[in-house]
């Protein structure tokens, strides 16, 4: 079973994550292409965490569970949104 620990730490990275990406996507529609390399930099850090998110629902309980599988759509959503919006 995950930690509360480990599982509080993942969803914090999380959110560090999605906040860095939300910045640099409005960076993106303000200025083009100038922020190329942290406009990658964000989507990588994405993946990873939407990775770790999934590594750490094997050993979730349900409710933990829940918590991944909101944090997941969230996640996704934004790696969508970054996708479509590639300059």
């Amino acid at each position: 079973m995950a930690t509360r620990q480990s599982m509080e730490e993942l969803l914090v990275r999380c959110n560090e994550a999605i906040s860095y990406a939300e910045n640099q996507y409005e960076i993106a529609n303000r200025q083009e292409h100038y922020n190329a390399n942290e406009y990658t930099d964000a989507q990588l850090q994405l993946e990873h965490v939407y990775n770790d998110l999934h590594t750490m629902d094997h050993s979730a309980n349900q409710q933990q569970r829940e918590q991944i599988h909101r944090m997941r759509l969230l996640v996704t959503q934004l790696q969508n949104q970054m996708t479509v919006k590639l300059h």
